[in-house]
């Protein structure tokens, strides 16, 4: 965002010559502001030894100029940083692993990024990249903080692919990609990079006919005999398996998210600009605790002409308990494992009250806890999970950490022992719900939804493009029972976007309540979309527990070319 954006200014406001006079020497004073931003230091980082310890050392030079404007400008040049060179740091990330799936949460971290404020990288056009499982980037505690014209790319990615160059009933012959490494081991294929392995593994299907993927059978299931046919020609043979077509694209992972492809922490105003991820590692970007967020003319999935199909093991971007603005424009996203763009709080269910203001608060689905998510000063709602309803408002005057599953807070006000008799409750923080903006964004190759929204705050999805979701392409959710993922929406516009062959129900407003005991969501407004149904069996939209929906002016094209116009309220 630019020192302009935040500042609306109208002749309609200065009617007389004084006030237009005025106004001109306010221009001509941002103006010599917007001067003094583009005069700003700029430190050039050559590659001198490692590529790691040559932008490590200017991020200390950077550090040291204590929040004075600077921007690290990167030779252009392909940035070699291994599995060995990397940070090693401890970050707990919502939605990655389990105590029991991960034990050490470390993360193996390209650039770290701690404490900073009013810094720039510009590649310049080049590319990192990584070898190994790691996670590309973190943001810790910074603000003011811009990645533009850069690559992300992965040397050996740990989604692996192979296509299918002859199928027969108890075998396939498959080629692999040139990235993904193999070996045959006890007559079983294991794929391998620096810091990981597997032998079993998840799979997507692709077909490059149709550009579409979806989850389905894992050719490493099942298999009685592997060998290596010549480089990168692999027989498989198996005691059970479906019919496969030739050409079918197998895309093979890991369960386990050990990494993240970038993680932005208690951070505020961080923006990533025309910023090229070929390959995301085990996890997207994930922005956690943290406010105002910007991606534009950003690039998440595999590179045009590498022959790759998939960009990611999961999430491309998730947003997790951040405030202030998120704002997703002008971005392509295809070849996901899981939702390209998920925004979301986390109930937190309580456990007991340890005094009639204290509550004790525990993060409830097993792939999220550990990080600090309330703060003295911050509003809560105590929400009934049957009902998804706020059933009492508080202010937080304090938060600690028990352990990594736990938080104690302490209110302004005692919490009615009645409340909390009548079975579980569990606590948003409607501080922490940010305001959403995604527009001429464009999503494809995804087995999921394209978008998960749950946010209070005012939000707007407009001017997308979505092909071939295999589950709902716009989700609105909310539960406290499953994923934990709050909370209700309360202002939401959905406008002039194309859902092109998406299946099943296309736009989902479902909340998880058990009990209707009154609307979970409101305000949403569905106008001016087209949908091009798949089947006859689609439906555009479908919902229940929203008050004031407004259904306006959209174009439905059923499979055999007839068009209606979906109206409603």
């Amino acid at each position: 965002m630019n020192r302009f954006s935040s500042i609306n200014l109208s002749f309609r406001h200065f009617r007389n010559r004084n006030a237009k006079a005025k106004l001109l020497v306010l221009l001509l004073f941002l103006l010599s502001a917007f001067s003094a931003n583009a005069a700003d230091k700029i430190i050039k980082v050559s590659q001198n030894g490692s590529a790691a310890s040559s932008i490590r050392t200017a991020l200390e030079k950077a550090a040291a100029m204590k929040g004075s404007p600077v921007t690290l400008k990167l030779d252009l040049g392909v940035w070699n940083i291994p599995r060995e060179e990397a940070i090693v740091r401890k970050y707990y990330v919502s939605n990655t692993t389990s105590e029991s799936e991960n034990p050490d949460p470390s993360k193996h971290i390209a650039l770290l990024l701690r404490g900073l404020r009013n810094v720039t990288i510009d590649g310049s056009g080049s590319t990192i990249m990584l070898d190994g499982e790691m996670s590309a980037f973190i943001i810790d505690s910074c603000q003011n903080i811009t990645l533009r014209n850069l690559t992300i790319d992965n040397a050996h990615p740990t989604q692996t692919e192979m296509t299918v160059e002859a199928d027969g009933k108890d075998y396939m012959i498959c080629r692999t990609h040139a990235t993904s490494q193999y070996r045959i081991k006890n007559g079983k294929v294991e794929w391998y990079g620096r810091g990981w392995a597997f032998t079993n593994g998840i799979a997507q299907w692709y077909d490059p006919v149709r550009d579409v993927t979806w989850r389905d059978w894992s050719p490493t299931d099942n298999v009685v005999e592997a060998r290596e046919m010549e480089p990168g020609k692999l027989y498989i043979k198996y005691n059970k398996k479906p019919e496969v077509p030739v050409g079918t694209v197998f895309q093979m992972r890991d369960a386990i998210r050990r990494e993240v492809c970038g993680l932005i922490w208690q951070s505020k105003n961080v923006r990533l600009e025309n910023v090229r991820i070929y390959y995301l590692s085990n996890f997207g970007v994930v922005g956690q605790v943290s406010e105002n967020i910007s991606i534009h003319r950003c690039w998440f999935a595999p590179e045009e002409g590498s022959g790759r199909t998939n960009a990611g093991f999961a999430d491309f971007v998730q947003m997790s308990g951040c405030r202030g603005l998120i704002d997703i424009t002008d971005t392509k996203f295809a070849g996901a494992h899981d939702d390209p763009i998920n925004v979301h709080g986390t109930h937190l269910q309580i456990v007991r009250a340890t005094s009639t203001n204290t509550l004790l608060l525990r993060y409830m689905h097993h792939q999220t806890f550990g990080f600090q998510s309330f703060h003295s000063g911050d509003d809560i709602e105590i929400v009934n999970p049957e009902t998804l309803l706020a059933e009492g408002t508080y202010k937080v005057k304090s938060a600690r950490m028990v352990s990594p599953r736990e938080i104690e807070i302490t209110l302004n006000k005692p919490v009615s022992a009645d409340l909390l008799k009548n079975g579980a409750r569990v606590v948003e923080n409607i501080t922490w719900t940010p305001r959403v903006h995604i527009a001429r964004c464009h999503f494809s190759r995804i087995p999921t939804r394209g978008i998960l929204i749950t946010t209070r705050q005012p939000s707007v999805i407009e001017d997308n493009y979505f092909y071939g979701m295999q589950m709902s392409a716009i989700l609105v959710a909310d539960d406290a029972r499953s994923w934990f993922e709050s909370g209700p929406v309360h202002n939401l516009v959905i406008r002039n976007n194309v859902f092109n062959r998406c299946l099943g129900t296309i736009i989902w407003i479902n909340p998880e309540n058990r009990k209707k005991e009154g609307a979970v969501h409101r305000n949403i407004t569905i106008e001016n979309n087209v949908f091009t149904l798949n089947s006859k069996d689609d439906k555009p939209v479908v919902f229940h527990s929203v008050d004031n929906l407004k259904i306006n002016n959209n174009l439905v094209i059923s499979p055999d070319g007839k068009t209606t116009v979906l109206n409603g309220k």
